[in-house]
């Protein structure tokens, strides 16, 4: 891992982002810090090899996880504060409407992601599943996680989504920075099946044009190996 500082400050003024490459909360921060077009510095925790439990990394996010955004004397450990946290400091291009309901929607399909999917098979998790229940079983869990969830954002969208080109409208916002990453793993990582999503399979490709999505890939990432 680069030398975490025991300091909290961003080198000349530039954000710094502790990410790992395969992360997807990593990978949220990414797509929001390219969409605003902030130039920021990229520092690499490798999750593998347990650097997230650096004391000094602990100064930044006690939680041991990525991503972590220093900014000036600002710390944030979490990606959902990173988003709001920059939506706040860097308005234009906006993240979130402004009409309350669009607003709501949102956060709403961002928290199933962060909150009801996501969580649910990160790292610590399979290692226990793994571990407590045996080998090979964390995938069918990883699996049925992610279909659950995919099955609520799906039926979401159609429901409320205003049948823009992105998921809550014609512009790129909250709810699509955090919808992004999730897909990507799914169809990389986990191999789900996304002809039961044809609302998600078709964000992913809007995603997979843009480029501040693309320059957020994890194989773009200085941390990643060389042959992904």
């Amino acid at each position: 891992m680069a030398e975490v500082e025991a300091t909290a400050t961003a080198t000349a003024g530039r954000p710094r982002l502790y990410s790992y490459w395969r992360s997807s909360c990593s990978h949220r921060a990414r797509i929001a810090l390219n969409l605003k077009g902030v130039d920021y510095e990229y520092k690499a925790v490798n999750l593998l090899k347990g650097e997230q439990s650096d004391p000094e990394f602990l100064k930044l996010n006690p939680m041991k996880f990525v991503p972590a955004l220093v900014d000036d004397d600002a710390v944030i450990g979490d990606s959902y504060a990173i988003a709001l946290y920059l939506e706040d400091k860097y308005p234009d291009p906006p993240l979130l409407p402004q009409d309350p309901k669009k607003k709501a929607l949102n956060h709403q399909i961002a928290n199933i992601v962060s909150s009801g999917i996501q969580p649910l098979h990160n790292l610590s998790v399979l290692r226990f599943i793994e571990q407590k229940v045996g080998a090979g079983e964390s995938v069918s869990w990883t699996q049925q996680q992610i279909e659950r969830g995919f099955t609520a954002l799906e039926n979401l969208i159609q429901l409320k989504g205003c049948g823009g080109k992105y998921a809550t409208g014609d512009e790129i916002q909250l709810a699509d920075v955090f919808l992004a990453p999730q897909i990507y793993a799914a169809i990389e990582r986990t191999k789900i099946d996304m002809s039961n999503y044809p609302t998600l399979a078709r964000l992913h490709a809007e995603y997979m044009a843009h480029p501040a999505f693309q320059a957020a890939l994890p194989a773009k990432q200085p941390d990643a190996p060389s042959c992904t």
